[in-house]
């Protein structure tokens, strides 16, 4: 492994913050290849959506229109991880953000610009 992107404190500094860049998004995907950087990050498009271009390292879709269906049991299973939202634009991404802090979830951080805003790696299918 070449060395981190960011020194120690940088990087858990970039995980504390409660919006992030895309441009920061692509290297904390970087950082968590490497194995420096551990969150989870969510997609919460639509299916559909999803499938014509998503970025590449997301670990879940969890479209906003089911919210109610996925949010408790989410909640539950990354209780003790960051959690990453991205969406189209971050409008959406925000709102889970919200309901997510609101519900008591403390490490929820928006993909402020969304994927129409991300430069890096992007999946279709």
């Amino acid at each position: 492994m070449g060395p981190s992107l960011y020194g120690e404190e940088t990087m858990s500094t970039l995980l504390d913050k409660s919006s992030i860049s895309s441009e920061d998004l692509e290297k904390l995907l970087q950082e968590r290849t490497e194995g420096k950087a551990d969150f989870l990050l969510v997609d919460v498009r639509e299916d559909m959506e999803y499938k014509m271009g998503h970025i590449e390292g997301v670990d879940l879709l969890k479209p906003t229109s089911t919210f109610q269906s996925w949010a408790e049991p989410l909640l539950e299973e990354a209780k003790d991880k960051i959690v990453i939202f991205t969406c189209r634009t971050d409008y959406r991404s925000g709102q889970v953000q919200t309901a997510f802090k609101r519900a008591g979830h403390p490490r929820v951080i928006n993909h402020a610009g969304g994927i129409v805003s991300y430069r890096g790696k992007v999946s279709r299918g």
